[in-house]
């Protein structure tokens, strides 16, 4: 049997030095692994654990690494901090240079001044006060002025929405116990001013906040999934304003609602007996792709299995989605039982699908189901397109 050696990577830090000043990224979309590479060769000689600091969440730094946000313990005000550089607690680090054993008190007095001394408190912005912020939310501008944060608050139970309020379109899902209705709203945040710029309110809603999987912000695209009204917002931030482009679902163009409500002023949307726009261009893609494949073919298998699983294609909902760029959306959709987290597994054998969708031409690209052997080529070539890793901002280094 015959082996094959394993290339081995250069280690020194001087030749990798020199060949990343010859050749940069050798391959596309490996920008972050080759600056990562470096950190093998930076190693710490000392670390100091469970350092004392404000009583507050911290969470993230900037993009521009000038900065660093914090949630209030209360989860009701965001804390900004200015980073003082590397070298802040030099003098702190001073007596521990020589010294083989570190005495315990010297320990104590690094732990108890060293937060102070890397971080100053810049701001400290009151956002919210009968709403509770999501730790995990907080989208970044690529400049690092803006960051734009999450809030929810849970309906009583003694307060009941009206039903009109809870489906606004035939598209609606039924909200479960593990999936119940809230009241969310998004605060865009001046990080330099110190200021609370703008907010927008989504009421009687379901939003996933937690690691931004209900948001995502391209450039100064950001879109937002409403889950429980099938809904996607688009939103554009401009001079420290929401300023609303679109909502894609029930429609697909800015002007359709107003010709709709020419034809059917009082109709309620949740009587329609007609597809949504957006579910309807996904059928229509989905029914000419399997038409396509019967016509070239021959044999009219996939038209029968597009009618077969019409009902089912039908009952899918948005799940999830990401901006690929200013003007593509990549949507994934599942069961409603998989959307309203009633079912436990949701890597089930249940079918997902995938869905490019462009924006401009409001027209359905492709469509991926979850086991493609396609889906996942094109995840592992452009690994960092779907993970959108890189800052867009060219005057931002990394």
């Amino acid at each position: 049997m015959e082996y094959f050696k394993r290339k081995k990577h250069l280690e020194n830090i001087v030749f990798r030095l020199i060949d990343r000043e010859r050749y940069g990224c050798k391959k596309p979309a490996t920008q972050l692994y080759t600056i990562r590479r470096f950190y093998q060769n930076v190693f710490p000689n000392f670390t100091v654990i469970n350092v004392e600091k404000p009583p507050c969440f911290i969470r993230k730094f900037t993009p521009d690494g000038k900065y660093a946000i914090a949630f209030s313990a209360d989860q009701s005000s965001l804390e900004v901090y200015s980073y003082q550089g590397p070298a802040a607690a030099a003098d702190l680090l001073q007596k521990i240079a020589n010294s083989d054993k570190l005495e315990e008190t010297i320990y104590e007095e690094i732990k108890r001044n060293i937060f102070a001394r890397f971080f100053k408190l810049k701001h400290s912005i009151n956002i919210t006060t009968n709403e509770q912020l999501n730790r995990e939310c907080s989208l970044f501008t690529d400049d690092g002025r803006y960051v734009i944060v999450g809030s929810a608050s849970y309906i009583p139970e003694e307060i009941r929405p009206h039903f009109y309020e809870i489906y606004t379109n035939n598209e609606a899902v039924t909200p479960t116990l593990r999936s119940p209705l809230e009241e969310y709203t998004l605060h865009l945040v001046d990080l330099h001013m110190g200021k609370l710029c703008d907010v927008r309110k989504f009421k009687v809603d379901k939003i996933f906040l937690s690691h931004n999987q209900g948001l995502y912000l391209y450039k100064d695209t950001l879109a937002v999934l409403s889950v429980q009204h099938q809904l996607i917002h688009i939103f554009q931030i401009l001079d420290g304003m929401f300023v609303d482009v679109r909502k894609i679902g029930r429609f697909c163009y800015e002007d359709d609602l107003y010709l709709y409500n020419l034809v059917y002023p009082s109709e309620r949307a949740f009587k329609d007996v007609c597809i949504n726009s957006l579910k309807h261009r996904l059928l229509t893609f989905l029914y000419r792709r399997a038409s396509n494949k019967s016509s070239q073919t021959g044999d009219p298998t996939e038209l029968r299995k597009f009618y077969h699983y019409f009902d089912n294609f039908c009952s899918l909902k948005m799940w999830k989605m990401q901006l690929l760029d200013d003007n593509h959306l990549l949507i994934k959709y599942a069961s409603e039982e998989v959307v309203t987290l009633k079912q436990t597994d949701p890597n089930s054998s249940e079918p997902q699908f995938f869905v490019v969708y462009n924006m401009l031409e409001s027209r359905v690209i492709a469509v991926y189901e979850n086991s493609s052997s396609e889906l996942v080529e094109l995840l592992e070539n452009f690994n960092d397109y779907f993970r959108n890793a890189c800052l867009h901002n060219s005057n931002i280094q990394s």
